[in-house]
């Protein structure tokens, strides 16, 4: 028995991979264990901090009158789409362009903006914010800047959904369900990738690009459809808006020219998920999607330049309907509410510190403590990380 003991030791000692797997898996086994416990109990617990906040399809009715006005109006049938060419774009509707003017100028009336994120690379800068709706998910501003990039190309990546899989690994089916010649109105249908304690999210989404110059109003949204049969899995996400303003801006070379594209981007969504959770998982994840826009968006450059055949949603991308400045203005787009962009508020480390469960946190702590045992980290440490977020907590 000695001696099978002691030759079992010499293989771990060995740099196998063998080894190296076990060692992985005694350094992430107690971590994803104390994640899984959290997340469980967070579900069952159900604390003040984490309101679900979601509602049956049944439901429908009931919920959307408890939405403002503006919230209400995101969730249209698209029903009957196939009359496009006759009459206006029942799936996307002038009143989501006006909504979509008066989040780009700041003028709907909403809670203020708080900062989140300020980052660049290469030639993209980023800038994020955030902002919670007494009624409804988190919602989220963005300002993105491509430096050498026109509105155009930029307004075709976002459309294109055969060239997005090449950038965006979270979406792993598209389909187009309806489209308008006449107006360039489309419904798709998306399944994206969510992480493996979630199952995968289907969206049926209604799109449209309204043109003011060389500004483009995109307006995508979440819209109901009989077409496509509601599944247990994937798990359909109504409501949905992801929508966002394309326009020429001067480039930080200060020469005055515009030759830089700025995409101004509003985006919430229920994601059927504790939102406190979510607002967690975005803020851990957004830099890691975001940077990966910027090399899509120059192999998309390239692709266009060796003359790369337009796909059918791209082609349908340069479908607009055009707008005079003068009718959003008529339209009350520069009202005098009183929105801000950016507020004083608390640093991040203080929300995560508030938001989470203190024991979660601390059980965390000592989890981390007992795996990392190896020379990689102290506990010393680890308990210290452990204080200061209980403090920050209180």
């Amino acid at each position: 028995m000695a001696l099978v003991l002691e030759a079992l030791l010499e293989i771990l000692r060995r740099p196998t991979v063998g080894a190296v797997f076990m060692e992985l898996f005694l350094f992430l086994g107690p971590l994803w264990i104390a994640v899984l416990v959290g997340l469980v109990v967070g579900w069952v617990w159900k604390p003040k901090w984490a309101t679900l906040g979601r509602e049956k399809a049944d439901d429908s009715e009931a919920t959307s009158k408890a939405w403002s006005s503006s919230w209400s109006s995101l969730l249209v049938p698209a029903d009957g789409l196939s009359k496009l060419a006759e009459t206006e774009a029942k799936a996307v509707t002038i009143e989501d362009l006006v909504y979509l003017c008066k989040l780009v100028e700041v003028k709907d009336g909403g809670p203020a903006w708080i900062p989140m994120m300020d980052r660049s690379m290469g030639n993209m800068r980023y800038k994020a914010w955030r902002r919670d709706q007494q009624i409804g998910p988190p919602q989220y501003r963005s300002s993105t800047v491509f430096e050498d990039a026109t509105p155009e190309l930029v307004r075709d990546l976002f459309w294109d959904d055969q060239f997005r899989s090449k950038w965006d690994d979270m979406l792993i089916y598209s389909s187009t369900l309806e489209e308008c010649p006449t107006t360039g109105t489309m419904v798709v249908q998306w399944i994206r990738k969510f992480p493996f304690f979630c199952s995968d999210r289907e969206y049926i989404i209604g799109r449209r690009i309204w043109e003011s110059g060389r500004k483009y109003y995109c307006v995508t949204k979440g819209v109901r459809s009989t077409s496509v049969p509601r599944r247990n899995k994937p798990r359909r996400v109504d409501l949905y808006y992801s929508s966002w303003c394309i326009r020429a801006v001067e480039s930080k070379r200060g020469d005055g020219q515009l030759t830089a594209c700025e995409v101004l981007l509003f985006h919430y969504e229920d994601m059927g998920i504790p939102w406190e959770i979510a607002k967690l998982g975005v803020r851990q994840g957004m830099w890691g999607c975001v940077k990966k826009i910027e090399p899509g968006l120059r192999a998309y450059q390239i692709a266009r330049q060796s003359g790369a055949q337009l796909s059918r949603s791209a082609f349908m991308a340069q479908i607009n309907s055009k707008i005079n400045p003068n009718f959003l203005r008529s339209m009350g787009t520069t009202s005098d509410d009183n929105s801000e962009v950016i507020e004083a508020s608390e640093s991040p480390e203080k929300q995560l510190g508030r938001n989470i469960p203190k024991f979660l946190l601390i059980g965390g702590a000592v989890a981390l403590a007992c795996t990392l045992d190896r020379g990689l980290l102290t506990k010393a440490v680890i308990f210290g990380i452990a204080r200061r977020f209980g403090k920050l907590g209180r």
